[in-house]
């Protein structure tokens, strides 16, 4: 396919964006432009807004916006809010289904670089199915939110699942990894990992991230904490084996120190006092206990979810 040819769709998830989403639509409108005039993408590609349940007028301006610029911007509306992820899973079947030889996922507040996707379409170009954005530092991020993502890109790789660290949402994905996405049903599914999984060729494109310019951002610890969470019942078990091995060295555990206690008792003729560590004893192993039954919780939520088959989300309108 020669490169002027190639029909690029830009899908941005939007949640309570009224203050942004027109001059976002209109900058990344820009970027599609310069494209085009460089002979890097079709002139039929387009901009493909998400509305995840907004509250606010983001879907309004949405409608003028396509009723400016026709095709060019495109959307769909959710019934209520379902999250970041699951719009972003709409937003991606629903360029496939529209049409389009690759797409790439933007946060409507454009604190990503958007002229790192020229970038991306070089990748492309080049060979590669995937190419993923990587943030080159946090200096924009809370000293909390800093260390709690560094944490968290740690916590994946040891439990295997090797996601590049400030990794983002931030992508460009072919029609070839489109189609196998269409393919997984799952509910619950995180596209940092899903995407890392497939084992398509895959680029790396590392960018700035610029302040918010205006309103807040839509994650909050809450947002976070189950995306984490999230990301790790989906992709790796070994929470469920380290349960397992530690439920081993306390049985283990409870072995020698009912032999000590004979010991102390039947030869030595003491009676140990041991009312505090007994104490400590409970108190920590009760916690231990609790940890664990919430690691499974996790588990069964997860799996709660995907047996009851309950469509990701519903659309209400949408706009071609």
């Amino acid at each position: 396919m020669s490169e002027d040819k190639t029909k690029l769709a830009i899908i941005i998830p939007c949640y309570n964006e009224e203050l942004i989403i027109k001059s976002t639509v209109e900058t990344l409108l820009k970027v599609l432009d310069a494209l085009v005039s460089k002979g890097k993408i079709s002139s039929e590609s387009y901009i493909y807004l998400v509305d995840d349940g907004s509250k606010d007028s983001t879907w309004a301006i949405i409608e003028d916006l396509h009723s400016r610029f026709g095709t060019r911007v495109k959307g769909t509306k959710f019934i209520r809010n379902y999250g970041n992820q699951k719009a972003l899973i709409a937003g991606l079947l629903g360029v496939k289904e529209v049409g389009c030889d690759c797409v790439v996922s933007i946060d409507a507040d454009l604190q990503q670089d958007e002229n790192a996707i020229e970038k991306f379409i070089d990748e492309y170009h080049n060979g590669a199915e995937i190419v993923s954005g990587i943030r080159n530092d946090r200096k924009t991020d809370s000293f909390f939110k800093k260390y709690t993502a560094l944490c968290f890109y740690k916590l994946m790789n040891l439990l295997g699942v090797k996601i590049p660290p400030n990794h983002s949402d931030f992508r460009l994905v072919s029609y070839k990894a489109l189609e196998i996405l269409e393919k997984y049903s799952e509910s619950g599914l995180f596209l940092r990992g899903f995407f890392h999984e497939l084992g398509l060729k895959t680029a790396y494109v590392h960018f700035d991230v610029k302040p918010r310019a205006l309103g807040s951002s839509k994650f909050n610890l809450f947002s976070l904490t189950s995306l984490a969470l999230n990301g790790i019942t989906a992709f790796s078990v070994v929470p469920l084996r380290i349960i397992a091995v530690i439920g081993v060295l306390t049985v283990l555990g409870s072995f020698l120190l009912a032999l000590e206690v004979i010991v102390e008792k039947y030869i030595l003729h003491t009676t140990p006092d041991g009312w505090a560590t007994l104490v400590i004893l409970f108190a920590f192993f009760g916690g231990l206990q609790i940890f664990c039954l919430g690691i499974i919780g996790e588990y069964m939520g997860q799996i709660f979810n995907e047996v009851k088959g309950r469509p990701r989300y519903i659309k209400e309108k949408e706009l071609v």
